[in-house]
């Protein structure tokens, strides 16, 4: 990451602001990273950690303790960095601009913006996994991910009963009743769930142990497997008939089960690389689910920034 040595004072030695024009929005994913300038409703990609009334940094996990955008300090950074345990591809990057960021911008407010934290409202027996309760103390549950980016598709759609499909490098399937997440396909990491470019989605733990036990693979190997040797990779890509077949097909019986969840669905929307730029894998999604009965089938464009922006600026102001 570019990093310039500038900044805007704060208007408060609290850190806060008394007006924030502009928010630098930090987007640091297990495959990117993506930098934007919002002043007012206007938002443009930058290269670059640009001079800023206040910095705004998604986070990808935050766990059961941060339901709501946090002002970052150390105590948090600790936290995001204790959490890179259970998501280290994306809470890894995080903390890295994060660090790089507040070194280059240190006179204005930082601020964590949580993508699990849309996920809070999800009903506990959605959230609840079979396992002892020692495991559950030990905050094994289900979190979900991608909650940014949902609220950013939500946010422009005009149904009761959504269901989003955000389909990118990572994928998950979300239901939303009323702008409330009731439930999704990612659970305690981002791995659970559809088959995405190089992740597995859900796998039968049964087959994992065997792994181990039988064939003597390590956690380490199951790792890189699990995380960058399977899904679409592992099958073929989008054009293998096998692997869009499977795709597709893991994905519809996900939105089945979001269907189950809100009721039935008024509409459903894609959104991520995938979801937005291939019209042949959302009718064959479409057609799978003829059963559920008429929605309106919706192509929305995931803006996380403009949706980053506007929590830090309810967090300061």
């Amino acid at each position: 990451m570019s990093t310039v040595r500038t900044s805007r004072p704060c208007a408060t030695g609290s850190g806060r602001t008394e007006a924030l024009r502009s928010v630098l929005t930090v987007n640091a994913g297990s495959t990117s990273l993506k930098l934007a300038l919002v002043e007012g409703d206007e938002s443009r990609p930058v290269s670059e950690l640009e001079p800023a009334d206040a910095v705004g940094h998604r986070v990808v996990h935050g766990g059961a303790r941060y339901t709501e955008p946090v002002l970052i300090d150390d105590e948090v950074e600790v936290a995001i960095d204790e959490l890179s345990r259970i998501a280290p591809l994306h809470n890894t990057p995080a903390l890295r601009a994060i660090r790089e960021a507040r070194a280059a911008l240190p006179d204005v407010p930082h601020v964590a913006v949580f993508d699990t934290a849309f996920h809070a409202t999800i009903p506990p027996e959605a959230s609840t996994y079979a396992i002892p309760l020692r495991w559950r103390d030990w905050g094994v549950r289900r979190y979900g991910f991608h909650g940014i980016a949902v609220r950013s598709v939500v946010s422009r759609l005009d149904a009761a009963r959504i269901v989003v499909c955000h389909l990118g490098g990572g994928c998950s399937v979300t239901a939303v009743r009323d702008g409330r997440s009731m439930d999704t396909t990612m659970g305690f990491s981002p791995l659970e769930g559809v088959p995405m470019a190089t992740r597995s989605g859900s796998v039968d733990p049964g087959a994992l142990v065997y792994l181990m036990r039988e064939r003597g693979l390590s956690v380490e190997d199951l790792d890189e497997a699990l995380e960058h040797e399977s899904g679409l990779a592992a099958l073929g890509g989008l054009d293998d008939p096998l692997g869009f077949a499977v795709y597709t097909y893991r994905i519809a019986s996900a939105v089945a089960q979001m269907a189950m969840a809100l009721g039935g669905i008024d509409l459903l929307a894609f959104s991520g690389g995938v979801g937005e730029n291939r019209a042949d894998v959302r009718e064959a999604i479409a057609e799978r689910l003829a059963f559920v009965g008429y929605f309106e089938v919706r192509v929305v464009q995931a803006r996380e920034d403009l949706v980053i922006a506007a929590d830090v600026r309810a967090l300061l102001d």
